[in-house]
C-alpha cells in the first residue's frame, strides 16, 4: 500500500497548552466538541464506547504525556474498520495553543465530507475552550 494523501487542519484556541490539552485528553468531552461522529461516550469495562453514525466504536487516546500528543484510534466494529488520528496541542505565542489535526483521504467525496466536519469541530473546541473561565 502506497502512502495516503493528507490534510492537517488546524485552529488558534486563546488558552495555554495544558488547559486544551486536560480537556481534549478527557473523553467524556468528545461528544461536546465532536458531536457529529460522537453522539455519546461511555466508560465501559475499561474501554471508551462511543456511538457515531456508523454505530459503536472504541476509541482508545494514546497515553498521557507532556508533549502534546493526542493521537486516538477509532474502532468501527460494525464496519471492520480502525482509523487512526494523528492530533497535537502545541505552544501559540506566550499564552494560546494551536491545535493540529491530520486526517488521511478516503474518496473525493468521503474527504471533503470529513474536512468540513473537522474544521467544524474545532470551531466547537475553540468556542467551548475560551468560553471557559
Amino acid at each position: 500500500m502506497g502512502l495516503l494523501k493528507s490534510r492537517s487542519l488546524s485552529i488558534s484556541i486563546n488558552r495555554d497548552p495544558r488547559t486544551v490539552y486536560e480537556f481534549v485528553s478527557n473523553l467524556e468531552n468528545l461528544p461536546k466538541w465532536a458531536s457529529k461522529a460522537f453522539q455519546s461516550i461511555k466508560h465501559v469495562e475499561g474501554e471508551w464506547i462511543a456511538e457515531t453514525p456508523q454505530g459503536s466504536a472504541k476509541v482508545s487516546l494514546t497515553h498521557r504525556n507532556d508533549f502534546g500528543v493526542l493521537d486516538h484510534h477509532v474502532s468501527l466494529s460494525s464496519l471492520g474498520v480502525e482509523v487512526y488520528v494523528p492530533m497535537r496541542v502545541v505552544q501559540n505565542g506566550i499564552n494560546g495553543s494551536e491545535v493540529i489535526f491530520t486526517l488521511f483521504y478516503t474518496t473525493e467525496e468521503q474527504f471533503a465530507q470529513d474536512m468540513r466536519m473537522v474544521e467544524q469541530d474545532l470551531k466547537n473546541l475553540k468556542s467551548i475552550i475560551e468560553a471557559t473561565p
